[in-house]
C-alpha cells in the first residue's frame, strides 16, 4: 500500500519541486497540497494522509501550530517539518508540537523522500544538522526537573541506549558501540517506548534532554 502524502508550504514552486519526485516515487502518493495552515488541518482530516510535509512559516496559522493540532486530532497522520529555517526556536517548537520528523529545505530530495518512508514507517527523523542546536536548545531552556516522567522505570542499559538515540545516532551505530544486535538494539527501543509511554523516537530525544541525561556541556 503506498504512503499518502499531503504536502503544506506556502511557495508553489517548493511544492512543485516536491509533487514531481513524489509523484515518481513507485510507493509514494501525493493526496494533496496546501498553501497555508489552517488548510493543513482541514485537507489532513478531510484526505487523512499517513505523513504530512509542513513548512514552518506560512502565512495565518504557522506550521508548528498546525502541527500541534494535527497530531492531537483524530487522525493518526504524522508530520515531518521542512523548513529553510533551523534557528533553535524553530527546532524545538515543532519537535513539542508532536512532529515526527525535522528536515531543512537543502537537504536532497531523495533524502527527504527516505525520510518521509521512515516517518511513514513508525520511526522519527532529525536532519544530522539539527541534532547539535536541538541539544543547545535544550541546555538553554533548563525544565525544572523531569517533566514528561520518572526514568526510574529503566535499566542502566536502556538508559544507555536512550542517550545514544537522543544524541542521534542510528539503530545500527547504537549496535556498533555498545557491541550487540541491531535486533537487540530495537528491542530496547521498543521498550523504551512502552516504558516511557513515548510515540517515537523524537519523543525519547526529548524525554532525554528534559531529563538531563544529554546536555550541550557533554555532548555538543
Amino acid at each position: 500500500m503506498n504512503v499518502r502524502v499531503l504536502l503544506a508550504d506556502d511557495q508553489p514552486l517548493v511544492r512543485t519541486a516536491l509533487q514531481m519526485v513524489i509523484t515518481d516515487a513507485p510507493d509514494l502518493e501525493l493526496v494533496g497540497e496546501a498553501g497555508t495552515g489552517t488548510e493543513a488541518v482541514r485537507l489532513t482530516e478531510e484526505l487523512r494522509p499517513d505523513v504530512v510535509v509542513m513548512d514552518i512559516r506560512m502565512p495565518g496559522m504557522d506550521g508548528i501550530e498546525a502541527t500541534r493540532l494535527i497530531t492531537a486530532g483524530p487522525t493518526d497522520a504524522r508530520v515531518i517539518v521542512l523548513t529553510t529555517f533551523d534557528e533553535d526556536d524553530y527546532v524545538y517548537g515543532a519537535l513539542r508540537s508532536g512532529a515526527s520528523g525535522f528536515l531543512v529545505k537543502d537537504m536532497a530530495l531523495d533524502d527527504i523522500l527516505a525520510a518521509i518512508r521512515v516517518v511513514a514507517a513508525g520511526d522519527a527523523l532529525i536532519a544530522p544538522s539539527v541534532t547539535r542546536r536541538l541539544i543547545a536548545e535544550f541546555a538553554a531552556r533548563p525544565q525544572p526537573g523531569p517533566r514528561h516522567r520518572s526514568l526510574g522505570c529503566i535499566t542502566d542499559r536502556e538508559r544507555e541506549v536512550l542517550i545514544l538515540i537522543a544524541r542521534g545516532l542510528s539503530n545500527m551505530e547504537i549496535a556498533t558501540d555498545l557491541v550487540l544486535s541491531v535486533a537487540t538494539i530495537k528491542a530496547y527501543v521498543t521498550r523504551l517506548l512502552t516504558k516511557l509511554h513515548a510515540r517515537d523516537r523524537v519523543q525519547l530525544v526529548i524525554i532525554a534532554y528534559e531529563a538531563g541525561l544529554v546536555s550541550a556541556s557533554r555532548d555538543g
